[in-house]
């Protein structure tokens, strides 16, 4: 697997290094045909290089935590335009993730958005992108479309209990806005039922829990 990581993060440079030596071993009387395999291996390292791109490097620095190493994988993609469609679109995911996490919201809003247009292979994955852009719509105060992305999130499937259960509350909360209770209440059962256990979101169901029980519907 080490190896694996390391013929891709430096592909690119091993891929020219090969089109040196298929060309010297050609003008050195060894002909075309020998030297075809390593043309080849050439090719479909350049075209993977821009098509495919590191972002299988991402994985592990992200996994321990280590936000300047994924960064600088980012950072190697050139042309993020030649990506691979749902390469492109994680690659846009994780860009406006990152940009959340230092509370840049209108780029977060930007990638993310370019990263819902091209969609996803996986619904899930697809969910939580749209779950992000909801809850900036809500802190927007545009709460319309925040309730569509976050139906549609919903939808689509969202990957964790815990955010799932935060895209329940934030609908109920919405509906209570609207004044419509049953609706209200019915989110907030599916919340609860995520059984959350992270401190943000219990203290949110219990925070709802106080008035809940008391509304019409």
């Amino acid at each position: 697997m080490q190896f694996y990581n390391i013929i891709i993060k430096y592909r690119f440079w091993l891929s020219l290094l090969l089109l040196v030596l298929g060309l010297v071993l050609n003008f050195t009387g060894t002909g075309f045909w020998p030297t075809f395999p390593i043309y080849l291996v050439f090719i479909i390292g350049i075209l993977s290089h821009f098509f495919i791109g590191p972002l299988r490097l991402i994985q592990e620095p992200m996994e321990q935590g280590n936000v300047e190493e994924v960064e600088k994988i980012l950072k190697s993609v050139w042309f993020p335009g030649l990506l691979y469609k749902p390469v492109r679109s994680t690659y846009y995911t994780i860009k406006g993730n990152l940009a959340m996490m230092t509370q840049d919201f209108d780029s977060a809003e930007k990638h993310l958005k370019m990263s819902n247009d091209l969609g996803s292979p996986m619904p899930e994955a697809e969910g939580a992108n749209k779950l992000q852009l909801g809850m900036m719509a809500m802190q927007k105060g545009d709460l319309k479309q925040g309730e569509s992305y976050i139906r549609a999130a919903i939808r689509l499937g969202i990957p964790d209990k815990e955010s799932e259960a935060v895209a329940y509350l934030t609908m109920c909360q919405i509906f209570i806005n609207k004044r419509e209770f049953r609706a209200a209440k019915d989110f907030f059962r599916k919340a609860k039922a995520c059984k959350p256990t992270t401190k943000q979101v219990l203290d949110q169901v219990k925070e709802i829990e106080k008035y809940i029980s008391r509304m019409p519907g």
